[in-house]
């Protein structure tokens, strides 16, 4: 007899994973790209609890926090740069008495499209792939998960994905921060910052609640990276969040923010990798091996690795956000 329990669990999954489906269709096929960023934010949301559904708490909040509360409000800001540009340049084919070419022409409807018919094959076949490989593999299999469990005491931490994270594989953690990094210096390479000089029209009510929740989002932000040696936490989860507390400031687009220097932000940027590198090249020095950290002093290197590494993606996510490097010259 099946436990009503994991009946109720069996139908909210088939009705997640319909959501999620239904959701992926239309964001493809929608021609509003509002419509779009809206239906993708709804569905880095639903994704995110199909992470919890799966027992992945620490990817879970990784989704919410970059795939919906970063990318969405990115996008959004992107698809408002655009239409500032259109209009700009239907008012210069106005001056130019070029009516006939106001609006660019969307898709014809109706109208046979390879490129769809070709998307709808390759997910075809890909739907068709995964439902094959699910019938060969086991139901369960060990995986690493021993492994893992018989070396986390000298990992320094006790939550298992900090510790794959930052120690056992933590090249692939440095590897991603410095990817970080450089986009960040590739985006600051092209412009600055478009950001306005002067005050927007923005509601007291929306000053009011980001002046609340930019500190709370700071200490939770700070809170999660503290935890994350022992429960679902950690650097990017904590940088996530800050980044978040960074874009609320930069939609509400305070006047202070434009006096902030670059230097702090550069410092801020880089002190992540570089106590990161710091750290491996000292521990190739001390015992001859990269990112072997002392069995005594692994959990304090982790948490002076993961909170300076927090800062810097937090900072890093926040600069993607403005677009380009800040508008003050270190020559000056």
């Amino acid at each position: 007899m099946v436990p009503p329990m994991n009946i109720m669990l069996a139908g909210f999954d088939i009705i997640l994973i319909a959501s999620l489906l239904w959701l992926a269709w239309n964001i493809l096929a929608t021609d509003d790209i509002f419509k779009a960023v809206v239906l993708f934010i709804s569905f880095s949301l639903l994704m995110a609890l199909c992470w919890v559904r799966l027992h992945a708490p620490d990817v879970a909040m990784a989704e919410a926090a970059i795939g919906a509360g970063l990318t969405g409000p990115l996008f959004l800001a992107a698809l408002r740069r655009m239409k500032r540009i259109h209009k700009s340049e239907r008012r210069m084919d106005l001056e130019e008495k070029r009516p006939d070419q106001q609006q660019t022409a969307g898709p014809a409807s109706g109208r046979f499209n390879p490129v769809l018919l070709m998307l709808i094959l390759l997910l075809a076949c890909l739907t068709g792939l995964l439902a094959v490989v699910s019938g060969i593999l086991p139901v369960q299999t060990e995986g690493l998960g021993n492994l893992v469990a018989d070396h986390l005491p000298r990992s320094g931490v006790t939550s298992p994905v900090t510790a794959v994270l930052l120690n056992f594989r933590g090249y692939d953690t440095l590897l991603e921060i410095m990817v970080l990094l450089v986009a960040v210096i590739g985006v600051w390479s092209l412009n600055p910052a478009p950001m306005p000089r002067q005050t927007m029209d923005t509601s007291p009510v929306q000053v009011s609640l980001v002046r609340l929740l930019a500190p709370v989002m700071t200490l939770v932000a700070f809170y999660l990276v503290w935890q994350g040696a022992a429960r679902v936490g950690g650097a990017f989860q904590g940088g996530a969040v800050l980044g978040g507390a960074g874009v609320l400031l930069l939609v509400t687009n305070f006047t202070w923010l434009h006096a902030i220097p670059s230097r702090p932000l550069r410092l801020g940027l880089t002190l992540g990798p570089t106590v990161f590198l710091g750290i491996a090249v000292w521990c190739m020095i001390s015992n001859g091996t990269l990112l072997a950290y002392p069995e005594s002093s692994a959990g304090s290197l982790i948490l002076v690795i993961e909170t300076a590494c927090a800062l810097s993606i937090g900072i890093s996510l926040t600069a993607l956000f403005a677009g380009g490097r800040p508008n003050d010259s270190l020559s000056e």
